[in-house]
């Protein structure tokens, strides 16, 4: 009897594996390095590899690789770089010491294809279903093997890589190879994000779910949900797919999975969406929803998503998110639902310092999330690469608006438009990014990648722009970030409204002029008729954090750190590192405020993004955050200091002049960048005048205003004597809107009146007001 029992436990045991449909192939595989790319023609699929690899995971992680040398080629030939040769350099190419300057360094290498095997065991539940091997998130082109048995090959960089197991596939164990290659073929651009060693360290491995998936032999293979704001119903289209001799069914259930956030929630389940739709010959199928006029929209502020499931007779069943949300371009402007829109965005470029590799779970991205929305943020643009499906969901439930790229950074190594392998693989893996994460509400924007280059790029870009608008109309497009500007683009991502561009060096109006607070981009974007964000603004740079050296506990390591640290040793002043840090950091804090204080003063403007909310570590050692690549705080700039000046709401002041003399007056025009959730009626205003002991000593009220959705409510003048005040002083100007979380200062100096004097010059000194030729003979 105990006998029964026990196998009878044992059978309950197993019911919960296969009746989900899963069989996760998480655990020791075998694997094997094809250092000399022979694994194909020795035919490696057909015999039994050795080695152990823990997978989900990477070569890199487990340390399986090879050493780092100066002859190691990393993609995009790190070692080839004429800067690398640099004397200044030189004691780090020798044996025993190699450290590279320019991006974080992995502590082995392998570029080139590797072997991973293991055995699978088929449930007899499963015979004559319809069996796939899913990939959550290779790196990145496979090619798979059952018995031996060839099942294809998969160049996605951007989604799962799916195969088909023989459909008479009998039960028992059958043996799994996989290779999977991360050399850059097809060349999609040896810099791009998704494949670069500048971040991600071009891992080779399988990360995220490695499982596999039986079905009935009849499926759901697509389902596509379209929302329509107007009536609040969304529009369901989807494909069934079926094994051969399989017969299709008439019809299929649809049913709205109305989320528990929507105050709409209908009272009874009687009143729940819900619609049986035909099924075509094709397998094709399509219908309506209707949710109810009160459902509650998609943004950042109120991310309600919904859930559309479909069903089968045979009970396969398939789900997807949606969200109430239209995002359009109307003129010069963004809008969101109807409402204006102002992206406040900042870019991510695959930096995971401790993996390497992207996150695969929700609660990661959640946690990225978050903090990118405590520094003020609604927006972010994924440069030339694209997250697994987790971001995606992390971002609806965040609300935050991301622009997806497709992979790729085609210029340098390759060019668009020229007829390269590159043109065919865009515009599939856009079809494959679609498929895959089209419904997610926060995918709001799709480009084709980042700076572009080739001769045609942009007639090849306007074309793919229009194939993407006339097969999916749910989000906008653009050709390129930073270029190219074409006819055909919803709006346009270009770099010149930002406060520097390349090559200003001291000629820049932050460095050449005196603090100012007036200059905004009109002029630049009225002469646009699309929308335009601003690309990869700041670029302020900060001195190298060495506390945050610990925390590289991955195989990436901060090389380029150590060289700096040695450096700043050498010239006797590691002990001021700390200060440097501060220092910098506060001054990239000032220039990040009037980065962005420019662009929402600039009417009619689509957004910024910034070259990083989160430090850089590639192509050069990019220190352009507030948060290291960790998404930790450094210290100097707090996320409610930051959200000061980046937020929804901004009080801005327009000053022509930041240094006065106390016989002037402060004079200042006070108006509000608005893009809230709605129009803020009877919102009062007030001014003060702080010292820096933070006694206010003088303030005014700027009386009640209606400010609408939009930048530019301008909302008062302050005129202000400042003959009554201490000088030489600083002082805090800050503009408030009381009740409310919105504040933002501006500091201002005051200094006694000039005066005439006559000073003589003691024997051999000079006295002079401007750095002349006399002064610097002088100097000399």
């Amino acid at each position: 009897m105990r006998c029964v029992s026990a196998l009878l436990l044992f059978v309950l045991s197993l019911v919960p594996l296969f009746a989900s449909g899963t069989l996760a192939l998480d655990g020791t595989w075998k694997v094997e390095l094809d250092r000399s790319d022979l694994g194909l023609s020795e035919k490696w699929f057909a015999r039994e590899l050795g080695g152990r690899i823990e997978l989900p995971g990477s070569l890199q992680t487990a340390r399986l690789g090879d050493p780092v040398t100066p002859q190691t080629q990393w993609t995009g030939g790190i070692f080839d770089k004429s800067y690398f040769t640099e004397p200044e350099f030189a004691r780090y190419r020798e044996a025993g010491n190699i450290k590279v300057p320019f991006w974080l360094q992995p502590e082995t290498h392998f570029t080139a294809p590797a072997w991973y095997q293991r055995t699978v065991e088929i449930p007899e539940s499963w015979r004559g279903q319809r069996i796939t091997l899913f990939l959550e998130r290779p790196h990145w082109l496979t090619s798979a093997w059952l018995d031996g048995r060839s099942l294809g090959s998969n160049d996605a960089n951007s989604v799962p890589h799916v195969y088909e197991l023989p459909a008479d596939l009998a039960p028992g164990a059958h043996v799994l190879t996989l290779r999977v290659d991360n050399r850059l073929n097809p060349d999609i651009g040896e810099n791009s994000h998704s494949i670069s060693d500048h971040t991600q360290g071009n891992w080779n491995g399988i990360v995220g779910r490695i499982e596999l998936r039986s079905s009935r032999p009849v499926w759901i293979e697509s389902l596509e949900l379209d929302p329509r704001v107007a009536d609040r119903v969304v529009v369901v289209r989807g494909r069934l797919g079926s094994l051969p001799g399989q017969v299709l069914p008439r019809d299929i259930s649809l049913a709205g999975l109305v989320s528990s956030a929507d105050p709409a929630l209908p009272a009874s389940s009687a009143s729940k969406p819900e619609a049986r739709v035909p099924v075509a010959a094709d397998g094709s199928f399509s219908g309506e929803l209707a949710f109810g006029a009160a459902s509650a929209l998609w943004d950042e502020f109120s991310p309600v998503v919904h859930r559309v499931k479909a069903t089968l007779a045979n009970g396969e069943q398939r789900e997807s998110v949606f969200g109430f949300r239209q995002i359009s371009a109307n003129g010069r402007q963004l809008f969101l639902n109807g409402r204006k829109l102002f992206l406040r965005g900042t870019l991510d470029c695959a930096a995971f310092p401790k993996t390497g590799h992207p996150p695969t779970d929700e609660a990661s991205w959640g946690r990225i999330f978050s903090t990118i929305k405590a520094y003020g943020l609604n927006h972010v643009r994924f440069h030339s690469w694209c997250p697994p499906e987790a971001a995606f969901a992390a971002a609806d439930a965040a609300g935050l608006y991301l622009q997806i790229e497709v992979a790729s950074w085609p210029n340098q190594s390759t060019k668009l438009g020229e007829g390269r392998p590159v043109d065919d693989w865009l515009d599939a893996e856009t079809r494959r990014i679609l498929a895959a994460y089209g419904n997610h509400p926060s995918f709001v924007i799709l480009c084709a990648g980042n700076e572009p280059g080739g001769e045609r790029h942009p007639e090849w870009l306007g074309q793919w722009v229009l194939r993407q608008k006339a097969a999916d109309p749910r989000r906008l497009y653009t050709a390129g970030s930073g270029w190219p500007e074409i006819p055909e683009s919803d709006f346009h991502v270009r770099s010149e409204p930002r406060v520097q561009q390349w090559g200003d060096g001291l000629g820049s109006r932050i460095n050449a002029q005196p603090p100012e607070t007036r200059t905004d981009y009109a002029d630049f974007i009225r002469q646009r008729s699309v929308p335009v964000i601003s690309h990869e603004i700041g670029q302020w740079c900060v001195y190298p954090n060495f506390a945050e050296m610990p925390k590289y506990t991955g195989y990436l390591k901060p090389r380029n750190f150590e060289i700096f640290r040695e450096t700043l040793q050498a010239r006797g002043l590691l002990e001021q590192a700390d200060a440097f840090v501060a220092a910098s950091g506060k001054l990239q804090a000032l220039c990040y405020k009037e980065d962005i204080e420019a662009a929402l003063r600039t009417e009619e403007m689509g957004g910024f993004q910034l070259l990083g909310l989160q430090d850089f570590p590639g192509q050069g050692t990019a220190l352009v955050g507030v948060v290291d690549p960790f998404w930790e705080a450094k210290g100097y700039v707090s996320a409610a200091e930051f959200r000061r000046f980046c937020n929804s709401v901004v009080p801005l002041a327009r000053l022509g002049k930041r240094v006065f003399t106390s016989d002037e007056h402060l004079v200042a025009d006070i108006e509000v960048a608005n893009f809230g959730a709605r129009t803020l009626t009877g919102q009062s205003l007030a001014w003060s005048l702080l010292d820096m002991q933070g006694t206010v000593v003088a303030k005014g009220d700027l009386g009640r205003h209606t400010l609408p959705v939009g930048a530019g409510c301008r909302v008062g003048h302050v005129d202000l004597p400042l003959s009554g005040l201490r000088a030489a002083a600083q002082y805090r100007l800050v503009v408030s809107l009381p009740g409310t979380e919105f504040s933002n200062d501006w500091d201002l100096w005051v200094y006694p009146p000039a005066r005439e004097s006559v000073t003589v010059a003691p024997a051999g000194v000079l006295i002079t007001t401007r750095l002349d030729a006399k002064a610097l003979a002088s100097l000399e």
